[in-house]
This record gives C-alpha cells, structure tokens and sequence, in this order.
C-alpha cells in the first residue's frame, strides 16, 4: 500500500479522526563514528569523529507521522542546547507541531550507536539527569490538552524516573478522549527490563494499541511465540498487538468484538544500510494509515481486518524505507514505495 496524506483540521475540535496524533518522548542525539575528512592531518593521538543525528524513538515516529501526511503534535521536553537546537529545527522542518513542546534547562540525551555488519544498532547513553525524564503532572496537563485523536507514547520516557509515573498517570485521563497507543522499545543499557515487565500489565489496560519488536519480546516474555504472547497482552486488556519481526515482517492480533483475528505480512525488499528508527517508522506508518482510514479516536471499534493489513503494510514499507538510508530519516509520503501485491 502506498501511503496516503490527510490534511489537518482548520482549527482546533474535537477529538476524532481528524484531530492530530499527539507524540509524548524523548528526542535522543543518535551519534555515529564517522571516518576522519579526507586529507585531515595525522594525529599523534587516537581519535574517533561522530556524526550526530536527531533520534529518540517518540521523536522518530513524530517526524514519519507528520512526513506522511497526518497532523502531528509532538509532546516533549526540549533543552536549550546545541542538540535540543537541532532536534528542534529537525521536528519542525518535517511538520511537527511543537506549540506543546516544553522548554526544558536540563541538557539533551545523546547516545553513541554502535552499528554490527548487518546494520543493527547497540547504543551507549548519556542520559543521567537529562530533559527528557523530567516530565511533571503539571506540565503533562498543558502538553496534553489540546485535541488528539490518538496519544502515542512508549520508551524510556515511560519508565524512567522522575517522569515515567506522571506519563503513566497522563495515559489513564487521555484514554477518555483517545486512542492510547504505546511502543515500549525496551532498553537494557538503561533500564532492566523486569521494570518494563512489572509496569507491562496496566499499559496493557491502558492502551488500545500496543506496538514491540521481536528483541523488546525476548526480553520482556523470554522463550515465548509472538501468537501466545499477544493472548497474554489481550487478557490484560489491549485490543490490538502489533509484534515486528524484522526481516520476517510483522504479525497482528486484534481482539474484536467478533473474535480473534491474526494477520502477517511479509517485509518490503530493501538494500538495508542501518536498522536505525525502522520500528519508529514501522509503528508511523501503522499510525497513519488507521488515522487516514478513520479507526483512531476512540477503542478502535472500527478497525477492520481490510485496513489492519493495509496499515501494516504501510508501516513495512515505511520501515523498508527508512532501512535503505542512513540513522532514522524517514521518507516523505512522495518518496515511499508504490502498491505491493501481498
């Protein structure tokens, strides 16, 4: 499926289909080792260059949500520094909304990626004491109030401290009004994930939407299938499981008023040159297809298995994109694959 743009509302309504995704996290300096410039004098000392990139999974999925097409608000908190200057100029010059964001004193989160032959990533942060985690119920309630139809949250802004409970509190009151959708994106170097498996039961009963790859499942439920695990989810109250399993594609579980309905669609073909930002775009693509077919804004009473597979398809090809460059770019909507067969 190849995606398609939606036009936001003229001015501020209701909650619905037509009112914008609203994007809560972190933004992340993602930084590369990059080789020296060519005819750069030797040193007489070791020396490793770095190419920083604008990241952070919540950031990445706003920046592919509003390059497709869908009204995006971005909830954050960005810092006044050389990096929050950047994540700024980056949000905006892909269309993100940042009247929401927080102008935050503390200094932005920078992690230095390490990438393997085949493009995977394992990073190192720098994130103690960092703008990101230090969300208030007092600043959430601001950031929050204008109209969404769907709250898209995840990360390591849900569970680090001081601010992961006051987004936690936040998904309850937006669950009112809105889809709640949540990408946990486990992350071991910073967080043990028995902290995600301990708090993974009243996401669940919070959210409609709930969004891992394969490696956040090895860590949360160790040695279980992507089907037997989204039964466990569903029994805790999420409507719909979306497990990404990298090359092998993405499965879905939607528990509907009718019944149990799995489907899988393959990967989209693609020259990988990093794995950066794919299941942030992945879970982009997802979210605008279901907001272009009109299923966000309530507990997706009108999601069929049609546009289920549409919006998965549309979020493989989305991620295949974003695979074939370099760190999280996502496409822009003219840029992404055309119709598939599958």
């Amino acid at each position: 499926m190849s995606p398609t743009s939606s036009s936001p509302p003229d001015g501020p309504g209701p909650a619905g289909p037509a009112a914008p995704v609203a994007v809560l996290g972190e933004c992340v300096a993602d930084a590369f080792t990059a080789p020296p410039p060519a005819g750069a004098p030797e040193r007489s000392v070791p020396s490793l260059g770095l190419e920083v990139l604008p990241g952070g999974g919540p950031a990445n999925t706003a920046v592919a949500l509003a390059r497709l097409g869908t009204p995006t608000r971005f909830l954050g908190r960005l810092s006044g520094d050389v990096f929050g200057r950047l994540f700024r100029a980056h949000l905006t010059a892909s269309g993100v909304d940042l009247a929401a964001a927080v102008e935050a004193r503390e200094p932005s989160t920078l992690a230095v990626a390490d990438l393997d032959a085949e493009g995977r990533a394992e990073y190192s942060f720098h994130a103690e004491g960092t703008a990101d985690w230090q969300w208030t119920d007092a600043e959430l309630a601001t950031a929050a109030a204008g109209p969404a139809s769907c709250l898209h949250t995840g990360s390591l802004a849900l569970v680090r401290p001081p601010g992961g409970e006051a987004v936690e509190r936040l998904l309850e009151r937006m669950r009112e009004r809105a889809t709640v959708s949540i990408d946990p994106n486990v992350r071991p170097p910073l967080v043990d994930p028995a902290v995600y498996r301990a708090r993974l039961a009243r996401w669940c009963a919070a959210a409609d939407i709930l969004r891992l790859s394969d490696d956040d499942l090895g860590h949360l439920l160790p040695g279980t299938g992507p089907e037997e695990a989204a039964d466990a989810f569903h029994g805790h109250g999420v409507s719909l499981v979306v497990v990404t399993l990298g090359g092998e594609g993405a499965l879905a579980s939607l528990d509907a008023a009718e019944g149990r309905v799995r489907l899988r669609v393959p990967a989209r073909p693609t020259a990988v040159v990093d794995t950066v930002g794919a299941g942030d775009a992945f879970m982009a693509g997802l979210l605008h297809a279901l907001h272009t077919g009109g299923a966000l804004g309530g507990r997706l009473d009108g999601l069929t298995p049609g546009l289920l597979r549409d919006a998965l398809a549309t979020g493989a090809d989305v991620a295949a994109a974003t695979c074939a460059v370099r760190g999280a770019d996502p496409p822009w909507a003219h840029r992404t694959n055309g119709p598939r067969d599958d």
